[in-house]
């Protein structure tokens, strides 16, 4: 039976946060998963100890791993060749594996998709921490910190308190303009449309693909953008090229590469879009 949903994930030299990651993909963390279930493809892109299957296996998960036989400093190419493998009629990309869900993520983006036939349905972002963690890690935020902040809130059981614990990316959070979404669902025919992420962005880290890819989502032909609203995904520390570089350093990198490739500034989609309220299951045009 083909899966309601397949996520992509990409994962490089994170395997402490690959694994909560997929913890927090399962239930019993991911609530009222659908009855056609999920299917999870990890796209290992040439780490020094690439996961196994055993170690990725979550029940209640249709978990694979695949290993990227060709590995780039950028994951494009291995989130490209995920996509076109996934067998989901619905399909999300996460790619930074270190970005863990929130309980009712999967649940909402599914509902949220169902309000448009061209839903492109993109949830906010956040780090875990006090700051965005190229801020934090200058003052003495590391993974030792992180660990106990999560043990402070008892996660996985206390999952519904990430938000705690937690601040929106730089520029980000409701109810401000998305630049890009780290959980990012359309329908299998807008996957087709957009192209998949653009082979061209090759620097580290893939630079702007993520949010080339989601401004290009969000302006293909009669597309409605979604935004999820009390659902997000959330950053772990880990050694990731832009979340945890020097601030300027990597944006100025980004924005350069953008402008190069697609002649214009990188900005925020401005469209309002519309808001599914995941503590209501209400959604609402802006």
């Amino acid at each position: 039976m083909r899966p309601a949903l397949t996520i992509v994930v990409n994962s490089y030299n994170m395997e402490r946060e690959l694994a909560r990651t997929l913890t927090s993909l399962a239930p019993p963390h991911q609530r009222d998963l659908p009855l056609e279930g999920v299917e999870v493809i990890v796209m290992d892109n040439g780490s020094k100890r690439p996961p196994s299957n055993e170690e990725a296996a979550r029940p209640g998960l249709e978990v694979r791993v695949c290993r990227f036989p060709a590995p780039t400093r950028s994951p494009v190419a291995a989130m490209n060749l995920g996509l076109t493998q996934a067998r989901g009629d619905i399909i999300a990309a996460m790619i930074d594996g270190a970005r863990m869900a929130s309980r009712g993520l999967v649940r909402s983006a599914l509902a949220a998709i169902q309000a448009h036939p061209r839903a492109v349905v993109a949830s906010y972002n956040y780090h875990l921490g006090p700051k965005p963690q190229h801020q934090s890690i200058h003052e003495g935020y590391d993974r030792i910190v992180e660990d106990a902040l999560l043990a402070s809130i008892d996660w996985p059981d206390g999952g519904d308190r990430l938000f705690e614990i937690s601040s929106p990316a730089v520029g980000e959070g409701w109810p401000g303009p998305l630049v890009e979404s780290n959980a990012l669902f359309m329908r299998r025919e807008m996957w087709d449309e957009v192209g998949l992420y653009e082979p061209r962005f090759t620097s580290a880290g893939g630079g702007a693909a993520n949010p080339d890819l989601f401004i290009r989502a969000c302006a293909l032909p009669g597309a409605q953008l979604v935004k999820l609203v009390g659902e997000a995904t959330f950053h772990q520390i880990h050694g990731g090229t832009i979340a945890n570089m020097n601030g300027r350093e990597a944006l100025r990198t980004l924005l350069l590469e953008y402008a190069k490739i697609r002649k214009k500034p990188l900005a925020p989609v401005t469209d309002p879009g519309s808001i599914y309220d995941a503590r209501h299951a209400t959604i609402a045009t802006q």
